[in-house]
């Protein structure tokens, strides 16, 4: 069965942008053509493709203790890319900020508002919790406001607090189905990134196309395992999405190049590219879907939907990666020492 890109490739081939103004080009000569050329190949594969609905709840972390490196924007547009195919998806933002409440257009700077503060502090059962996300009818989230962060503090002498939201999710569960469950993440490694990751079955990885964002690959990869092995052993890394990527520089080749060497099957061929719209889309309360439905970003979010959604979930191992924490601390070392970081 060819694969998404294949499709995408043979439809690019048999695409000629330029011909509908000149019959006589040859080929795709401007690289604005190109693009256009390229996204008309990838509409027209998505449309025609069906994400097929999971066996059971996927529930995925997204997560990375590196601020910017697209993890709010990636579940947001991940979200919304597989809510347009029907499926029944819910986002639960961790993250004080509610960056991920304000994309899905949900009202949270109101501390009354009820939130993942109300069930991880207050033991407020999450169906409370859920609103209903404006654009799409089975996108539901548990938004996040700024009592959160002190989530931290008047959890630190609970017992059992890593749990806290397995057990809220779990008796969630019972009441309603959901084919995709999402946690975003704060840029951190305190007790709300612990409880995702402990609530969680999956991780999804969000790695910027640059080179400081390798060297926080190790004590992701530490941390990850930790969890995998004192609270939640059916914890892995299943896909690591590679953002902010420009073709046209050498270092986000390398880096995805790099990243690839790690994780050979969990990174996804799919990239995000670097994308105005994408940034711009949170500032309308929009995800980049319904921004600009048409646009290179949103076009690459239903395409990593799609990858995702067709990748049968690594069973978990031994080391949640796959590889152990000092290979990625060496690799990414010999990795700069190659190219002359150090000299």
């Amino acid at each position: 069965m060819s694969s998404i890109k294949d499709k995408i490739a043979n439809e690019f081939n048999n695409f000629n942008i330029l011909n509908q103004v000149d019959p006589t080009a040859d080929k795709i000569s401007s690289p604005i053509a190109e693009e256009l050329a390229q996204n008309f190949a990838k509409e027209e594969v998505l449309s025609e493709t069906t994400l097929p609905r999971p066996a059971q709840t996927r529930i995925i972390s997204v997560t990375n203790q590196k601020g910017g490196v697209g993890k709010t924007t990636t579940v947001v547009n991940l979200a919304a890319a597989l809510a347009m195919e029907n499926l029944d998806v819910l986002v639960i933002d961790m993250d004080p900020q509610g960056n991920a409440s304000t994309a899905l257009g949900i009202e949270h700077g109101m501390a009354r508002t009820p939130s993942t503060y109300n069930a991880m502090v207050q033991d407020a059962p999450l169906i409370e919790c859920i609103k209903k996300c404006p654009d799409f009818d089975t996108l539901d989230v548990v938004c996040a406001t700024i009592d959160l962060a002190s989530a931290d503090l008047k959890m630190a002498t609970e017992i059992g607090k890593e749990f806290k939201m397995k057990t809220l999710l779990q008796d969630l569960l019972r009441q309603r189905h959901y084919d995709y469950i999402f946690f975003d993440c704060p840029p951190s490694m305190g007790i709300l990134v612990m409880n995702a990751l402990t609530a969680a079955t999956e991780v999804l990885v969000t790695i910027q196309a640059e080179f400081y964002a390798l060297e926080g690959f190790g004590l992701l990869n530490e941390t990850v395992n930790m969890v995998h092995d004192n609270y939640n052993p059916d914890l892995k890394i299943s896909s690591v999405l590679v953002t902010m990527f420009d073709s046209r520089l050498n270092i986000s080749n390398d880096v995805f190049d790099e990243v690839k060497s790690y994780y050979p099957e969990q990174t996804l061929e799919t990239v995000i590219p670097r994308n105005v719209v994408i940034s711009e889309a949170p500032s309308h309360a929009q995800t980049v879907l319904t921004y600009d439905p048409r646009s290179t970003g949103a076009l690459a979010y239903r395409e990593a939907a799609l990858e995702i959604s067709q990748k049968e979930p690594l069973p978990a191992v031994t080391s949640a990666a796959g590889i152990p924490t000092q290979s990625v601390i060496d690799g990414v070392y010999n990795y700069q020492q190659a190219r002359g970081y150090y000299n």
